[in-house]
C-alpha cells in the first residue's frame, strides 16, 4: 500500500498547476453563449479529491517556520500585509456562495418565525403539504422529485402568501439552507404562463456563481414544464441588438440586466410579473449593485410582485428592502440559531513561539482521542506550516485558506465533513458555516485579530465550531506573547466566560479535559 504522506506530497505538487488550469477554464467559461433557452453559461468541472495545499507553488514558504521577531522586520512586515490579504481574501459573495455549496440538505430549525404586517385583520395561512398549494401537477412533480416532502417552516407560511392573488409584496429573512431559494423559485415558476413569450420573472443574485446556483434550482423543479425557457443574464450572454428576450424566467446579475433593459432595449420591464432580489445583504456589500437593483426596481410595472430575501435583517438591509420593495410588504423573519458558549470548555496555553504551540499541539493530540478538530491560524503561511508538520506526525490533515477557489475550497470541507481528514487546519475563511457533527476540539493556533485588535465575533464564530447539536465541545488557545495574552484578556472579559489554564506538559491534566 503506498505510504499516505506520499500521496499527500504527490497531491500537493499538482495543485498548484491544477489552480493554474482553473483559471483558465474560469476565462473561458465567462465568453461561452448559451446553445439553447436552458443551457447554462460555462461552468468549471472541479477534481472533487482537493487536498491540503498553498497554491502559491513556492515551497520555500511552506517548509519555512513562520518568524515575528524584531530581528526579522521584514518578514515580519511580510507577515503584516498577509495577514491584512487574508482578511480581505473571503468577501460576503464568497461567503454566501460557499454556504449554498456546502448545504446539501435542508436546516432543521424549531426556532420561531416572526410574521410583520401592517393589517393584522388579514391573517397569514401555513400549510403543511406542498398539495394544499394547489400547484400545477407537472410542478408538484418537479417539486417531489427535488426530494421535498413537506415544506420547511419558513415555506408552510411564506408559501402561501407569495401564491396568493391579488399578489403580495414580501421581504423574508432567514439562514441559508431554510429553503428560501426554493420558495421564491416555486413562486416564479407558479406565475409563469408559457403560452407568453417574453420574460414574466426576474431574478437578481449579487454575482454570477450565485445566479448559476439558483438557475440550478430552478431547472430541476421545472423540469416537467416542458414549455418554459429559463434563460441566465449573466457575464458571457449576448443579445443580438435589437432582438428582444424571449425566456419566461430570466436569472441575472445587476449589471447585465441593466445593461439588457435599459442600456441595449431587448428586455422589457413593464413586462415582469415577479421580482425577486435574493442575497440583499450580499447585494448591498458589493460596488454599484446597489443603485442597480434601485434602477431597474423603479423601471418595472405597477402589476409586478416583488419579492426580497435576505440571510441578515440589519439596518442597512431593512432601509435596502423598504426601497426596493414598496407598498407595506410582508415581512417574515427566522430567528437565526445563536452560536452559544455554554457547552464549550475554553482553555489557553502559554508558549515561548511558534515551535512551543505546535509542541504544545502534540502533546494534546498524544493524549487524548479527538474525533475531528480545527486549527485556526492567521495567515496561510503558519497554516502550510503546521498542516506540514501535522502531516509529517502522521494525522490526516486538510489545509484551506482563502486563495483557493471557492469549489476547492467545498471539495475540502466535503472530505473532512466525510472524515476523510481528522484535521481541518485553516484561517478566517471558515469561521462560519461548517456544521460537522463530530468536530470536538477547536484550536486557536493564533488568537483572532481584526485592525491589531481582539476580534470578538471571529473568536464566537471560530470555537463555535465545536459544540453543535447540543454537544459538548473544548476550545483550545495558544498565547505564546505579553500581546495575544492581553487579546486573549480581552476576548474573556467581552463574553464574560473564564478561560481556564491548561499545562500541555501535564498528562494527566491533558486528560481531564476530555471527561
Amino acid at each position: 500500500m503506498a505510504d499516505w504522506g506520499d500521496e499527500v506530497d504527490a497531491q500537493e505538487k499538482g495543485l498548484a498547476g491544477q489552480v493554474e488550469k482553473l483559471a483558465i477554464n474560469k476565462n473561458e467559461s465567462a465568453n461561452t453563449q448559451a446553445s439553447n433557452s436552458t443551457s447554462k453559461p460555462g461552468t468549471t468541472n472541479i477534481d472533487p479529491i482537493l487536498k491540503a495545499a498553498d497554491t502559491s507553488g513556492n515551497s520555500a514558504d511552506t517548509s519555512a517556520q513562520p518568524a515575528d521577531t524584531p530581528a526579522q522586520p521584514a518578514q515580519a512586515a511580510a507577515k503584516a500585509a498577509e495577514e491584512a490579504t487574508e482578511e480581505k481574501v473571503t468577501t460576503k459573495e464568497d461567503e454566501s456562495y460557499l454556504r449554498k455549496l456546502l448545504r446539501n440538505q435542508l436546516v432543521k430549525t424549531k426556532n420561531d418565525i416572526e410574521i410583520l404586517r401592517k393589517d393584522p385583520s388579514n391573517p397569514l395561512y401555513s400549510v403543511k403539504s406542498f398539495e394544499a398549494l394547489n400547484l400545477k401537477p407537472e410542478l408538484l412533480k418537479g417539486v417531489y422529485d427535488m426530494g421535498f416532502n413537506a415544506p420547511s417552516k419558513i415555506q408552510e407560511t411564506a408559501l402561501p402568501t407569495l401564491l396568493a392573488d391579488p399578489p403580495v409584496n414580501m421581504i423574508a429573512q432567514s439562514q441559508s439552507g431554510t429553503g428560501k431559494t426554493a420558495a421564491f423559485v416555486l413562486t416564479m415558476l407558479s406565475r409563469c404562463d408559457t403560452t407568453i413569450n417574453n420574460v414574466q420573472c426576474l431574478c437578481l443574485a449579487p454575482t454570477y456563481e450565485l445566479a448559476l446556483q439558483i438557475g440550478e434550482v430552478t431547472e430541476q423543479m421545472a423540469k416537467h414544464m416542458t414549455d418554459c425557457k429559463i434563460g441566465y443574464a449573466v457575464r458571457g450572454q449576448r443579445v443580438p441588438r435589437g432582438q428582444k428576450v424571449q425566456y419566461h424566467i430570466l436569472i441575472g446579475t445587476p449589471g447585465t440586466v441593466m445593461d439588457w433593459s435599459i442600456k441595449l432595449k431587448v428586455l422589457d420591464l413593464r413586462k415582469i410579473q415577479v421580482f425577486v432580489l435574493d442575497e440583499a445583504d450580499v447585494m448591498i456589500a458589493t460596488q454599484g449593485h446597489q443603485d442597480q437593483s434601485l434602477r431597474i426596481q423603479r423601471n418595472l410595472g405597477v402589476q409586478c410582485q416583488m419579492l426580497l430575501f435576505s440571510a441578515t435583517y440589519d439596518a442597512d438591509v431593512m432601509k435596502f428592502a423598504q426601497a426596493v420593495i414598496p407598498n407595506d410588504p410582508v415581512v417574515i423573519r427566522l430567528r437565526r440559531e445563536e452560536e452559544s458558549l455554554d457547552n464549550i470548555k475554553q482553555y489557553y496555553i502559554e508558549c515561548q513561539d511558534e515551535a512551543d504551540k505546535f509542541q504544545a499541539l502534540s502533546n494534546i493530540y498524544g493524549t487524548i482521542s479527538i474525533g475531528q478538530s480545527m486549527i485556526f491560524c492567521q495567515t496561510r503561511r503558519t497554516a502550510s506550516w503546521l498542516a506540514e508538520k501535522m502531516t509529517k506526525e502522521g494525522h490526516a490533515v486538510g489545509l484551506l485558506s482563502g486563495e483557493l477557489a471557492i469549489e476547492q475550497r467545498a471539495a475540502i470541507i466535503h472530505r473532512f465533513r466525510n472524515g476523510k481528514e481528522k484535521v481541518l487546519i485553516t484561517t478566517n475563511v471558515s469561521a462560519r458555516g461548517i456544521d460537522v457533527e463530530q468536530v470536538t476540539v477547536v484550536v486557536n493556533f493564533d488568537l483572532p485579530t481584526l485592525d491589531r485588535k481582539p476580534d470578538n465575533e471571529t473568536y464566537l464564530h471560530r470555537i463555535g465550531r465545536t459544540g453543535r447539536f447540543g454537544k459538548n465541545g473544548i476550545a483550545i488557545n495558544m498565547v505564546d506573547s505579553k500581546r495575544s495574552m492581553d487579546i486573549m484578556r480581552s476576548i474573556e472579559n467581552h463574553f464574560g466566560r473564564k478561560i481556564t489554564k491548561l499545562d500541555a506538559d501535564d498528562a494527566e491534566e491533558i486528560e481531564k479535559i476530555s471527561t
